[in-house]
């Protein structure tokens, strides 16, 4: 039971708005309506956060908003769309001001403040929370929501498991996935901290179809079934996960 005794609930949104800070706003002249879709933003993400700060329990939670079209806080300096278009063509000097003034700061602080945790001896919680475009490329994209984790760390598959029977209780008309739309192992804030902390740090991502942007109750229910799959790997499943 001591394994999860000691579990603190950490929040985190890396593609929350679409801002572009005045210096750079030349960067998207005549281009500005990409910022209004899924690629400047994942619309519907920030909301979603904002009722789970309601959780009683949340120990540690940030956001960005600026746009990812600056540099992206959920990529890895080695990826090559860590820049977009309207930044991969900058000078080195030009790109790191942009690491410096919304990249660093970002990663650096959900990094130290899960240092600190881990130090006293507290297993990390981790949701980032994302939504996703309904279509790509012409092609529908078949769930309402999912949930992103890495079967080969720790318990995050049975826990990922657990998570969807509750969405799945909770929301009868719904669909709910696992590792879809995307899988939960690759690049992102998640995985360097997986290698980092080892089992003290338990991520996942949770990922909502931005047709549901904005809606009260899909958002406050996805709050009720986390406040339960906490209480659950906390108080009933401990011993045997």
């Amino acid at each position: 039971m001591d394994k999860y005794k000691q579990m603190k609930l950490f929040l985190t949104c890396e593609h929350g708005g679409n801002q572009v800070p005045e210096a750079y706003k030349e960067l998207f002249k005549d281009n500005e309506e990409i910022l209004n879709t899924h690629r400047g933003y994942d619309k519907g993400a920030l909301e979603l956060f904002k009722t789970l700060l309601q959780i009683n329990e949340v120990y540690f939670s940030i956001y960005n908003e600026t746009t990812r079209l600056l540099v992206d806080c959920n990529r890895s300096l080695f990826r090559l769309n860590l820049f977009s278009e309207f930044t991969k063509n900058l000078d080195d000097s030009e790109k790191n001001k942009l690491l410096d003034c919304y990249y660093f700061p970002y990663r650096k602080t959900i990094n130290e403040n899960i240092k600190e945790a881990v130090i006293q001896n507290i297993t990390v919680f981790h949701i980032s929370v994302h939504c996703f475009a309904p279509e790509v490329n012409g092609k529908v994209r078949d769930a309402d929501i999912g949930i992103l984790f890495d079967p080969n760390h720790g318990n995050e598959k049975k826990i990922a498991m657990y998570w969807k029977r509750i969405l799945n209780e909770l929301f009868p008309t719904l669909k709910i996935r696992l590792n879809y739309p995307f899988i939960g192992k690759p690049d992102g804030v998640v995985a360097p901290l997986r290698k980092e902390f080892g089992k003290k740090y338990l991520g996942f991502e949770i990922e909502v179809n931005s047709k549901h942007a904005g809606n009260v109750k899909i958002n406050t229910e996805i709050k009720k079934s986390i406040e339960m799959l906490k209480k659950q790997i906390e108080f009933y499943y401990a011993s045997t996960l």
